[in-house]
């Protein structure tokens, strides 16, 4: 069992609804990231999901592309990141790492290099945004030999073949995508999220989590009466944003979200029911 399922297996054992932090490694400089990751965790995050800052993220909106340039300026690149993830599990070897970019940086290292150095960094899992199942097979294999879980993106418009495919290929979680569009881009539908949450689940066993539009307390807390995981990203970044001209306050103040988040989560999720 990969280090993500057992997370997730705990979770279910205690009816708690993961909730997945999204920060982009190096915002708004190198010596921040890590320092965040262990205060995130603190604050009540179960998996931490880590951005590798790419110049062209076509998948992500205005937030994270801001995010992804001030990296950038300090020339946090994929191999930055893998040392960073080290770094986290010198005092966390718990909390799963799922590593979430595109493929060119990966491509230029090497599947093989990239999966074997992933795995001595304490990487779990891996979401390329660019590469669909149908073309993921060199890659997911060699994520595969060095236990590392493939992470797939399903949307609305996701058939019933390919829900099957990225459940066959991926592990981890399947990460659906809660509208068309770029992330941050608009008020998310709670009713038509868990309608498809309901068609996705007829055809695989990995657990659903749910991401783009995550935007308060209260709607996660709405998506946690359903879904396995609740993905927070653009408003994190854009908090990790509002703070980047004074660095030592971000570790400090940004998981403060993180934190009224949970809180909203635990009280209106499956735990709550139980009480």
């Amino acid at each position: 069992m990969s280090h993500i399922a057992a997370r997730f297996e705990a979770l279910r054992s205690r009816r708690r609804v993961a909730l997945i932090p999204y920060i982009t490694a190096g915002d708004p400089e190198p010596s921040v990231t890590v320092p965040l990751m262990h205060a995130l965790v603190a604050a009540g995050a179960d998996i931490l999901e880590l951005g590798v800052p790419f110049s062209d993220p076509m998948a992500d909106g205005p937030t994270i592309q801001a995010a992804c340039e001030r990296a950038l300026r300090h020339h946090t690149g994929l191999r930055h990141v893998l040392e960073m993830v080290s770094r986290f599990r010198e005092q966390d070897e718990q909390t799963p790492v799922v590593l979430m970019g595109y493929l060119n940086p990966i491509e230029v290292m090497g599947y093989q290099a990239f999966a074997a150095a992933a795995h001595r960094a304490g990487v779990d899992g891996v979401l390329t945004v660019d590469l669909p199942p149908e073309e993921g097979r060199d890659l997911v294999g060699a994520l595969k030999e060095h236990g590392l879980d493939s992470i797939f993106l399903a949307a609305s418009n996701s058939s019933e073949q390919r829900i099957q495919q990225m459940s066959a290929s991926g592990g981890g979680f399947l990460y659906y995508v809660s509208f068309k569009g770029i992330t941050g881009a608009k008020q998310l539908d709670v009713d038509a999220v868990h309608e498809q949450l309901k068609r996705i689940r007829q055809h695989t066993d990995l657990p659903m989590g749910v991401g783009f539009g995550i935007r308060d307390a209260e709607t996660a807390a709405q998506i946690a009466a359903f879904a396995d995981a609740v993905i927070v990203g653009s408003v994190l970044v854009a908090r990790i944003a509002q703070l980047a001209d004074e660095p030592e306050r971000i570790v400090a103040e940004a998981p403060r979200l993180i934190a009224q988040m949970r809180n909203a989560m635990d009280a209106n999720g499956p735990l709550a029911a139980t009480n």
